[in-house]
């Protein structure tokens, strides 16, 4: 049976969306485009905007787009919304370009961190921004959320600024910063926002759009989930909590007495300070043993009394434990966290258990000290969407395209004005989100969460008729219809009381849970109904594929290998061995062998030749040089050139991030002694070079560094010209790197490309084997050179 969400304890404990009377402001109506300038506003009939989004992304009025679903959710809710997308950040100038806003400034660095936007893995600066017009890169500011909250304060002074977007979500307590090396502070702190929104924050803006309308004042809302704030020490709202101290470790607790075994129950009491009768008094106390032979001979009996049960003297001690809607979990400082890994990894890990809605409490860290002394406060998640409320986000009325403003001299979007990042979603559907995959490397738990939020199936078929008949250059084929995972559509706990107070960090490792419906039926009845539609002549599924669930149900991996993979299927095993998988949990690589016998059997019922495209991951934590080594020997039997390699990026507030900065295993207990498990880090140039060298096993410009280390590790046999071999012992002539996949594909301009040796030859970005481009001259001989 399925379990849908809005039917589930979530559904209980949150006010709906559209329940709000709508601000007055609705009788403006709906924009075709929130407004950019002032030109815009004075046509819709604006003297102001109520609130105004402040984004490092070009606009574009999606459902993909951050800016633009808060944007429309306000914009329902009857506010006037306007749009200043990767301003200038030089001055405050340009963010007056919309006047002063009424209500509050919103600020997001955009759908991308903007760090991860703009540096590599290995720390060097991208050329290109998927998120802006013509694929430039830099136009926003690095750490574009505190640079821009400073200019927005800088502008209008005195306007609330609520920070939100992913950037935000990953930096809402101290966390380590991958690019300066250290551990930062919250943002909230540097931003300096009167009010911090992390993940999905439908709920919590339109919440706070209407407080800030009524005229309250933006210091007073601490109470709404989802949200971090500053609130100092003496504060009398932070009153009436009961606080809960994590600032250590080791710290032994109450220590309760054993119980002596040769006391009577009278005794214990009488040694704990109690009695075992509410009337026990001295003169009640049994007479001795001379008193009753005293008062036997005397033919006196004792009185009879009937035995009063009350409760172990040990046990009544103990105390109650306090409300956890009034529970708050006092986190390491700031301060100890940055000069201490061992409680930065415990910080971390306390923050992980309060992910879940449903238990989760309020945490709070101190920064400063002495007079600079402040907290900062993060209240419980917030409360899942029904899919009544999904709906409604994902039925407004989006234009579905990129602002005029970015149109190019044909009036279009697809010339030089070309925004990637809307090209790659323009016809695909997101129909969920969240994921309860819990990867350590991933942050969508971090932001989303771990409770799947699905839509409807009347919701998603309406949204592909829309894109078959509004969509300019639609020519019949869904690109995607998925979310964070393919098939995780209507997934959840079986049980919603259990759902609500689960504490595990993955409901899929090390195995699947028991209390978990792993039925894929409503998306088997999705993709039948939406590949019917009149107009689709294809439906692809290009978000990654949970094959370990998928395996669960044999009829879904029919269907989608049969109907829904256009040539290749992408899945992510990520590794090999056991090791790097176990801190990363993922399943073992077992589960990807049982899914590819599906698929090639599938496939072949259906005549049709399709391959799996498997991603991997190079310099994770607690991956060893040997575990490496195994995986790319693995990738030579299995025939798998990677062409492009995705290297480890400890993204904050991570826990694989918490791993790579402290060597520990924040998945088990932390603690000062050797309890704690140490973790392998791949740490420096060389070494991280190492491990994608081999990935890309294939490539003549890594054969030096892989033919030292190979010696050294004593795999010399791997080293020689037959097919059971690594790498060769001759060396071609290169030029010491390789072109990225990005944009050729790796063929380098100028050279042949090699004939694909049929079912052997793949690439992990692309899934296409390298395209003959002929531009190479016939018989050009290859020069070499010895080792």
């Amino acid at each position: 049976m399925n379990a849908p969400v809005d039917v589930s304890f979530f559904a209980r404990a949150a006010k709906p969306l559209t329940s709000y009377r709508k601000y007055w402001a609705s009788r403006f109506g709906t924009a075709p485009f929130l407004p950019m300038s002032r030109e815009e506003m004075n046509q819709l009939g604006w003297d102001s905007c109520d609130v105004i989004i402040v984004t490092g992304d070009a606009y574009v009025d999606h459902p993909s787009f951050g800016m633009a679903v808060i944007g429309r959710m306000l914009e329902a809710q009857g506010f006037r919304v306007g749009i200043i997308a990767q301003p200038d950040w030089q001055s405050a100038e340009p963010f007056k370009a919309l006047g002063k806003p009424n209500l509050f400034w919103g600020v997001t660095a955009g759908n991308m961190d903007s760090m991860i936007n703009r540096y590599t893995a290995d720390r060097k600066i991208r050329t290109d921004d998927a998120y802006t017009p013509g694929d430039v890169g830099g136009k926003r500011p690095d750490r574009a959320a505190i640079v821009y909250s400073q200019r927005c304060r800088e502008a209008y002074n005195d306007v609330p600024i609520v920070l939100g977007g992913i950037e935000g979500s990953l930096r809402r307590i101290a966390h380590y910063d991958y690019w300066s090396d250290k551990v930062r502070r919250s943002v909230v702190v540097d931003a300096k926002c009167d009010l911090l929104l992390y993940g999905n924050a439908e709920r919590a803006i339109v919440e706070i759009a209407h407080r800030l309308a009524a005229k309250e004042p933006v210091l007073s809302i601490t109470d709404v989930r989802g949200t971090a704030f500053v609130r100092r020490t003496d504060d009398p709202t932070g009153q009436g909590w009961f606080e809960i101290d994590s600032t250590t470790i080791d710290k032994p607790g109450p220590v309760e007495s054993h119980i002596n075994p040769y006391l009577t129950t009278a005794e214990q009491a009488q040694a704990q300070g109690a009695t075992c009768s509410k009337d026990d008094a001295p003169d009640s106390v049994a007479p001795s043993s001379s008193g009753a032979r005293a008062s036997a001979s005397n033919d006196v009996l004792p009185a009879i009394a009937p035995l009063t049960f009350v409760p172990h003297a040990a046990s009544s001690s103990k105390s109650k434990r306090p409300p956890r809607e009034r529970t708050v979990i006092r986190l390491p400082s700031f301060e100890q966290v940055k000069s201490d890994q061992i409680l930065y990894a415990h910080a971390n890990r306390v923050l992980h258990l309060e992910t879940n809605p449903g238990n989760a409490r309020a945490l709070v860290q101190a920064h400063g000290e002495g007079v600079t002394a402040r907290d900062v406060w993060i209240n419980p998640p917030p409360i899942p969407l029904t899919t009544p409320e999904m709906d409604h986000v994902f039925g407004l009325p989006y234009a579905r395209s990129p602002h005029p403003a970015y149109a190019d001299e044909q009036g279009g979007h697809d010339g030089v004005t070309k925004i990637p990042a809307w090209e790659m979603i323009r016809f695909s559907v997101n129909i969920m989100r969240g994921c309860f995959g819990g990867c350590t490397f991933c942050s969508i738990t971090e932001h989303e969460g771990r409770i799947i939020q699905s839509r409807s199936e009347d919701s998603v078929i309406q949204e592909i008729e829309d894109i078959r008949d509004k969509v300019k250059g639609f020519t019949g084929v869904i690109s995607d219809l998925g979310g964070p995972t393919a098939n995780m559509y209507r997934i959840g706990c079986k049980t919603p009381e259990i759902e609500a107070a689960c504490r595990k960090p993955s409901c899929v490792y090390p195995g699947i849970c028991p209390n978990l419906n792993t039925s894929h039926d409503p998306l088997i009845k999705m993709y039948r109904r939406a590949r019917g539609l009149k107009g689709i002549k294809k439906i692809l599924i290009g978000s990654g594929l949970r094959y370990d669930l998928a395996v669960q149900s044999p009829e879904y991996v029919k269907e989608l290998v049969q109907h829904h993979v256009g040539g290749y299927l992408k899945i992510a095993p990520e590794h090999t061995e056991g090791g790097p998988l176990s801190k990363m949990m993922k399943p073992g690589i077992g589960s990807y062998d049982k899914f590819k016998q599906m698929f090639d059997r599938f496939s072949a019922e259906a005549g049709k030749k399709q391959f799996l495209i498997p991603y991997f991951i190079a310099a994770h934590p607690g991956t060893s040089d040997e575990d490496m080594m195994n995986l790319a020997l693995w990738l030579k039997k299995n025939g798998f050139r990677a062409d492009q390699v995705q290297t480890f990026y400890p993204s904050p507030m991570a826990t694989a991030t918490a791993m790579y900065h402290t060597s520990l295993n924040t998945l088990k207990g932390i603690h000062r002694d050797d309890r704690s498990e140490k973790v392998d880090i791949v740490r420096g140039e060389k070494r991280r070079r190492l491990h994608k060298a081999f990935l890309r096993y294939h490539d003549p410009n890594n054969w030096p560094l892989l033919r030292e280390t190979l010696k050294g590790m004593g795999r010399a046999d791997l080293i020689g010209n037959g097919k059971h071999h690594l790498i060769p012992t001759f060396q071609p002539l290169t030029d010491g790197g390789y072109t990225s996949a990005r944009r050729k594909n790796s063929t380098p301009v100028g050279k042949a490309a090699a004939a694909p040796q049929r079912g052997k030859l793949l690439t992990q970005h692309t899934g296409l084997p390298p395209r003959v481009t002929g531009s190479a001259k016939p018989g050009l001989k290859k020069t070499f050179k010895k080792p």
